[in-house]
Formats: structure tokens, sequence, C-alpha cells
């Protein structure tokens, strides 16, 4: 580690001679070899908040740590960003309603610290306010020397539904009724899966054990104390805005994977040719049309879905590229497509306030978003396949579009898919002890 150590004294030299208080970026290369593993380093440091970012394409990974601000407004958190910087967090989806009074809306931070891997290259950056000594101690108390983190190891001693499959199976079927009877077009309804764990499984051993099988996604961590920890794994971009392009997606209809590739090929068939998850997607695209269409100068969507391949479903997926005005605020965009059709339903708020009313659990981060703001260029994914880690309870979430044609069993099968991202990799290859359920 005798690169980072020379690292952390080229800045500490210059952020003592920087002449002013403002807020600035500095950075400086490091010459780490490219397959170093960044969670492990993640895990070694003791300083909160902690925030893990790993570009879905694989070439850009980041950890943010320590905080020089922070924002519960992203509108605000971008008026305050200087060239080069990045403010970290996200939007919760039920923060400060009156399902979830307990979480806040939405988290960002300007981190003291970032240490960046892109394309194979490091380099250590800070970011410097008028408290410099402390951020040289900082700096200072990062600890260079990295312990292994372990794949997870430990039983899982039970497992809870909210709600379990008997009021899952009510739930959907009063939605299928409702959509018949209301202006209800869809909604998409989550569950939350508590797994009760032998022994603690920290947030770094999931995040390192999911980084390793699941490709195609984005990765990321945001921890604001050792108690807290939001993981997850996500296929979805919610946005992209660089300049005064926007790239985001529908990403709708869902079937697992085969047992083989003959197999795969006939699910991926009948996924691109099946009317009720065409339906289901094409909604999404028009929310998300209907969204942008106020704020673009042109929109252009793909005319038929892609398919997108995981390790244990697979997806229908649009892009949609649309051209804004270049002084069009970031945040702006941003609290424009959140919460999407994918999530939420249609109409937006109406699908939102029934989610509020009916499901059992607060969602909190869960289907919120993730990433940062820059002003030249903001990225965020969609907080799906995730897990909320409290001790030695970790919760999984999973939602499935209802739409008519939906039947109950097979959305509850669309959950356990989608848990699997996850929950596979905590189950230790052995039986499962006990179950439990509402």
């Amino acid at each position: 580690m005798s690169a980072l150590h020379s690292a952390v004294e080229a800045l500490t030299e210059t952020i003592a001679t920087v002449p002013f208080s403002a807020p600035i970026r500095l950075e400086t290369p490091l010459d780490w070899p490219a397959n170093v593993d960044l969670i492990d380093w993640l895990d070694a440091q003791a300083v909160f908040p902690k925030f893990y970012w790993q570009h879905r394409d694989g070439r850009e990974e980041i950890v943010a740590l320590g905080q020089v601000s922070t924002f519960t407004d992203p509108a605000v958190a971008e008026e305050t960003l200087t060239d080069g910087q990045r403010i970290w967090g996200g939007l919760s989806f039920d923060g400060r309603t009156a399902a979830n009074r307990r979480c806040m809306p939405s988290f960002f931070f300007l981190p003291q610290i970032e240490l960046v891997r892109q394309d194979g290259f490091w380099r250590l950056a800070v970011n410097v306010s008028g408290e410099k000594e402390k951020l040289i101690d900082l700096l200072n108390d990062l600890r260079l020397e990295l312990t292994n983190v372990p794949l997870p190891d430990s039983d899982i001693v039970s497992v809870h539904y909210s709600p379990d499959q008997n009021d899952w199976t009510r739930m959907v079927n009063q939605a299928l009724a409702d959509i018949e009877d209301t202006a209800l077009e869809k909604v998409v309804l989550a569950r939350r899966t508590t797994l009760q764990m032998a022994n603690v499984v920290t947030p770094a051993q999931l995040l390192k054990a999911s980084c390793a099988v699941n490709p195609r996604s984005y990765h990321f961590m945001m921890a604001l104390s050792p108690k807290h920890s939001f993981v997850g794994s996500t296929p979805e971009r919610l946005m992209l805005r660089r300049d005064d392009q926007v790239l985001t997606e529908a990403l709708a209809g869902t079937i697992g994977r085969g047992k083989d590739a003959n197999d795969d090929a006939k699910l991926s068939s009948w996924l691109l040719n099946d009317e009720k998850n065409r339906y289901e997607n094409q909604l999404v695209v028009n929310d998300i049309e209907a969204r942008l269409s106020p704020l673009s100068q042109s929109i252009e969507t793909a005319l038929k879905p892609e398919l997108v391949k995981l390790r244990q479903v697979q997806h229908l997926k649009r892009p949609i590229k649309a051209c804004v005005p270049h002084d069009m605020r970031h945040a702006e965009m941003l609290q424009c497509l959140q919460p999407t059709a994918a999530v939420a339903g249609l109409p937006r708020e109406m699908a939102y306030q029934y989610i509020l009313e009916n499901e059992p659990f607060a969602r909190g981060w869960y289907s919120g978003s993730v990433g940062y703001l820059g002003n030249h260029q903001s990225e965020f994914c969609v907080a799906l396949r995730s897990a909320l880690m409290v001790g030695n309870e970790i919760h999984l979430f999973a939602g499935a579009g209802i739409v008519p044609g939906s039947v109950a069993d097979m959305e509850w099968q669309e959950l356990e898919r989608k848990t699997a991202t996850l929950k596979s990799l905590l189950e230790n290859n052995s039986p499962l002890p006990h179950q439990q359920t509402a």
C-alpha cells in the first residue's frame, strides 16, 4: 500500500497550500494494480458515511467517504457543485410520508475523500473546504493495509414475508378489481423478505458476493452509520444526464432463466412475444415519454424491446433518449423521472398513494434512486434487488407489476426469482432450517 501512502502525502502537501476555503476538488493518480479489490479497502475504513458505486458496464468503481456537507434536497445540493465534484446519495421512495415518517425523503453528501477506479486506472481525490486540518487528519487516518473480506458464511435461521403468500394473493386480486373499476392502470406491489441470520453478515460481504456473480448491474452501498446499511445490485438505470442529453429506459416485463441454453431461448422468445409483459413495458414507455415531453426538445424511443439477461431473471427493456435545454437542472430531471411506472404504476400519483395505503411495510430506500449529481454529468440507478442490513437481520425487497392478466401465484414466483438475486448468496448451500410466514 506504499502507492496509497504516496498519494496521501501528495494530497496533504497540496491541501496545505490551498489559499482559500471555498470548496475545491483535488486529485492525484494512484499507482495501483487494476485488480485491487476496492470493497476490501472500503471495509477497512472507519469513517462514515460510506458510499460504494460500481457502474453496470464495470468501467467505473468508486468509494466516497466522510462528509464535507450534507443535503436533503438534491436541487440545493446541485447548486453547491464546483468543477469535478460529485455529490453522492439518493431519493427514498416514501420518506417523510404518513407511511414512513422515520425515513428521510433524500440524503446527499459531498464526500471528503473519493477513491476512483476508471478503465483500470486509479486516482485519489479530496474535496477541500475551510476545515483543511480535519481533512488532513482523515487522510492520515486511512487504513492502508487491507484484509480480505470473506464471502457470507452464515445459515438463515428464519424467513418472514410481509405480506405472506395468502395476503399477497388478496392484495393482487384486490388490485386487479381496482384496476377494472377505477382509473388505475397498473400498480407495482412489493414484498419484504426478512432473513434472520445465525451470524452477522456484513454489508461488505454481501456486496462483494453480489458483485462477483451479478454482472450487468449497478452495485451500490450506502451506509450512514455502522449499524445500518443499504446494499443493492440493480440492472435498471433511472437517468444518465450528460450536458443536454438524457438517457433512461423502460425496464418492465420479467421471466426466469432456463435450465439450459435451449430452455432459456424458449423463455426469451415467450417474453418477447407475451402480450401481458409487452403491455406492461409499453405502459412504462408511455409514462416516461409523457414526463419527458414538457421538458424535452426531442425524444427517441427504441421501437422494439430488447432482452436484459441476468443471473436469475430476464427483462424487457426499451432505451429512451431525450434532448433537453442545456441549462435545465439535473435535479429537476431526477425528480421528474422518480418514481417510474416500473416501481409505482399508473397513473403515477394514484398508484403511489395506492402503495402507501395497501402495502404492509414501508419501502424506504427500496425502489428509490441511488447515484450522483455532477455539473456536467449525473447518473442514478433504480434501487432494486436491494437489502437493508441491520445487525443479524437482512431485509430483502422485490416487486411485481400488476396489470390485467396478472395471476397472483405467478407474480409470487416472480418475487422469488428477483429476491434470489441476493438471497441465494446467503443460503450457504445448506437446507433452510426453518421457514416462518406472517
